[in-house]
């Protein structure tokens, strides 16, 4: 058995040494953030996915120590551990391999074998196993125990049978063997439940269905497990989906067959050992396999969906901010009216209101009155207009007034507002706005979302976000904890101006938690800014540790120091002060000085503290302090005139915003009120096997109309711009389309082909359809 640094170091593909490095910091209460960024030298520059996956692989691997010991020292008390057991057990490294070889000796209620064991049948058992030759009738009468409830020679057999039952099912070796031949070989199946054909439509896909069991993808598996669990779906494991005979012996039972050097010959015993092997299959082996295996599916499933939640969340936070501008916030409503609420280029409330152009109180000139004078008070320069009901005709009012007021230099965006509602009515809102409206909080939020994403969007639990897969139907504990160490590394990668940030987005730092943050908050409160990080060390309960994981991750904008405002940890100051020293400078006449900094030799400047690494990242951040990894801020333009659904044709081209990465493709917002889909096999000319590699959440596109269903609320969009459109039965393409929703699209043929890029295309398809269902629902 290998230890566990070199394990881990074997699966990432890097030295025991780094793993090692990394395990001790890991182990001293260093984060991953601070590890990555300034700890380069001991762990050989592993990055922070390298650093969380080996920090997951950690934890894996001494809970199987730990469960280990606790497997040895039951067998070792029942005083059954062998030299060979012991060896196979401190050689697995799978969980599932572990319980497979405790599994004999694993205390349990008494079972039908058990009792034939008490009854003194074992030996039967294994004397018609060893010698098929033997009469069992004749064997068994020598075993008839009345008291024990074997009475005649027919219970004696079947007591026998169900010894070899549980001692096969209990053979960690065959387990081993009948799994690894399911999992390459079998299928999982679905079919409608009775009688649930209308009530679980939106399943039709998997009425009839089947797909291999190691390539069903996640979003499918999803899907399937969702339906089993409304009661739509029926699922099963096809072990022999090659078999075309239903009669033929499975390949399970001949499995075990040869696990146990079983021939048939003819033999007395034969008859009753085939029918053993049988029901071991089927009662025993099966129905254990089907369970793990689907668990197994699901786990995988659940895996992909959290990680695709946690890159479009990524993507999300980093996405490019609109700056340090007046902003105001346009929370979009018909009955409730429009929310109105302008914030500084700090994101302080300057002003809110509520105006109503929309029915039924019809105030379009007062709205527009209201909205231009607010404009003009606060001299806004940005318009965050949430995404929402009524968004485009909000977009559309703000569009006209823009245009009859000259005196308005404000430019308008289109604000993806999810998890706006979350937190107006968070109590960190209640917090931050005593005093304010639920509903006014909500277009603050949309404000400052525009500003800064990151800033804002870290006050938002992230499951509320809204753009993960299925996120409902997985474990709740792993997306929390994989969607809180993508906030985390985000918020660090940008770092966080310590005097101007939020308890939220300071709870983010490494090193820190909201009980800091609150105090480093009252502190500013109390004394006013912070002057220099080292000043932080005042505030209550911030200890020397939390500092050193803290520090360099937080900005002093114009401070005394001047490195403060950099990502340079303090801990290096001294060597950045030799610097300085020796070409006779002051500390900031470094900074930004490019052409001095590119003739620096950062081997000149190595040591047993800092190594190249450091060093070189310590010159390249002089060279630009504080720089922000985030993207240029562009803006999408909606096209004018196409507001709803039924003012879409197919062939139409259109710009829109990456709203969502699903596995089977990315969802568009083309300014309708629904996201349009572009299958994986739409997004580009070359296969693609993830979405990722051409979208992210954020990226504005062009996209070709394909279909719209109205009716449905489904529109299949293209990326590929030289596509021709096939318009559905009654649909015309582009200007001379009618504006009136058709039927319902055209299925795809049942077991339809690849393209011939290889992928499938279901961008029309009700297949396609489903994905859209399902993940419409999925994200809400």
């Amino acid at each position: 058995m290998s230890s566990i640094p070199q394990q881990i170091a074997n699966e990432l593909a890097v030295s025991s040494q780094q793993v090692q490095a990394a395990i001790a910091l890991l182990d001293d209460g260093a984060t991953v953030p601070f590890i990555a960024r300034y700890r380069k030298e001991a762990t050989g520059g592993l990055d922070d996915t390298q650093l969380r996956n080996l920090a997951q692989r950690l934890t894996y691997l001494r809970e199987l120590n730990d469960r280990r010991e606790v497997i040895l020292a039951s067998i070792r008390d029942q005083e059954k551990l062998t030299p060979q057991l012991e060896q196979q057990i401190r050689a697995t490294q799978s969980k599932t391999e572990l319980e497979d070889l405790y599994l004999p000796y694993k205390p349990k209620r008494r079972t039908k074998g058990q009792i034939a064991i008490e009854a003194g049948l074992e030996p039967l058992a294994l004397s018609l196993l060893e010698n098929p030759a033997q009469d069992p009738e004749q064997l068994a009468s020598g075993y008839i125990n009345q008291d024990a409830g074997f009475a005649d020679s027919k219970a004696v057999l079947e007591g026998a049978r169900f010894i070899l039952m549980e001692k096969f099912a209990e053979d960690a070796a065959l387990l081993k063997k009948v799994r690894d031949y399911l999992w390459n070989n079998a299928e999982i199946s679905s079919v409608v439940a009775t009688g649930k054909e209308q009530e679980g439509s939106k399943y039709r896909d998997y009425f009839s269905f089947s797909e291999a069991l190691k390539k069903i993808p996640s979003h499918r598996a999803l899907a399937l497990f969702r339906g089993r669990n409304e009661g739509m779906l029926q699922l099963k494991l096809n072990a022999d989906p090659q078999q075309e005979d239903p009669k033929a012996r499975s390949y399970g039972e001949q499995i075990i067959a040869g696990h146990i050097q079983f021939t048939p010959a003819d033999r007395a015993a034969d008859a009753w050992l085939q029918q053993t092997i049988q029901w071991t299959w089927r009662i025993k082996l099966l129905l254990h396999m089907e369970t793990e295996l689907f668990g197994t599916v699901r786990e995988r499933a659940e895996a992909d969906a959290i990680k695709i939640f946690a890159n479009n969340l990524k993507d999300l936070l980093m996405a490019a901010p609109a700056g340090a501008k007046t902003t105001m916030g346009l929370d979009p409503g018909v009955r409730t009216g429009i929310k109105v609420a302008v914030v500084d280029s700090t994101g302080k409330v300057l002003g809110t209101n509520t105006v109503f152009p929309f029915q039924p109180q019809n105030q379009v000139d007062k709205a527009m009155r209201t909205i231009a004078g607010m404009c003009k008070q606060h001299k806004v320069e940005l318009i965050a207009i949430g995404n929402g009901t009524h968004s485009r005709e909000t977009d559309k009012l703000v569009g006209d007034l823009l245009k009859a007021d000259a005196d308005l230099k404000a430019s308008k965006v289109i604000v993806n507002e999810a998890g706006a509602s979350v937190y107006s009515a968070s109590e960190l809102a209640a917090q931050e706005f005593p005093d304010l409206d639920v509903s006014l909080r909500g277009a603050v939020s949309i404000a400052r979302r525009l500003q800064d994403p990151l800033a804002e969007l870290v006050k938002i639990e992230p499951k509320s976000i809204g753009v993960g897969q299925y996120q409902h139907d997985v474990s709740q504990a792993q997306l929390a904890q994989s969607l809180d160490a993508v906030v985390e590394d985000c918020v660090n990668a940008v770092g966080v101006d310590v005097n101007t940030a939020s308890v939220a987005l300071l709870a983010r730092v490494a090193g820190l938690n909201k009980t800091l943050a609150q105090n480093m908050v009252a502190h500013r409160d109390a004394n006013g800014r912070f002057e220099h990080r080292k000043s932080l060390l005042d505030v209550s309960r911030m200890g020397p540790k939390s500092f050193e994981q803290a520090a360099g991750f937080l900005r002093v904008m114009d401070g005394s120091q001047p490195l403060d405002r950099s990502a340079v940890h303090p801990e290096a100051y001294p060597l950045v002060e030799r610097m300085a020293a020796d070409h006779d400078k002051q500390v900031a006449e470094l900074i930004g000085d490019s052409n001095f900094l590119k003739s620096l030799d950062a081997n000149a400047y190595t040591d047993d503290t800092f190594g190249l690494p450091t060093v070189r990242d310590i010159i390249r951040e002089l060279d630009k302090p504080g720089r922000d990894p985030r993207p240029e801020f562009k803006t999408a333009s909606f096209k004018e005139g196409v507001d709803t659904l039924q003012d879409l044709r197919p062939g139409m081209t259109l710009e829109g915003v990456v709203s969502n990465v699903a596995a089977f493709g990315a969802f568009v917002d083309i300014g309708v009120h629904q996201d349009g889909l572009v299958h994986v096999s739409a997004l580009s000319d070359n296969f693609v096997s993830d979405p990722r590699e051409v979208v992210k959440a954020g990226d504005i596109v062009k996209v070709k109309v394909m279909d719209v269903d109205v009716q449905r609320k489904r529109i299949s969009l293209s990326m590929k711009l030289n596509d021709e459109v096939t318009a559905r039965d009654g649909a015309k393409p582009a200007a001379a389309a009618s504006t009136k929703g058709s039927g319902k699209p055209k299925s795809a043929p049942a077991g339809k082909k690849p393209t011939a890029k290889g992928q499938p295309s279901l961008g029309n398809s009700a297949m396609g359809s489903a994905f859209a269902d399902a993940f419409a629902k999925a994200k809400k």
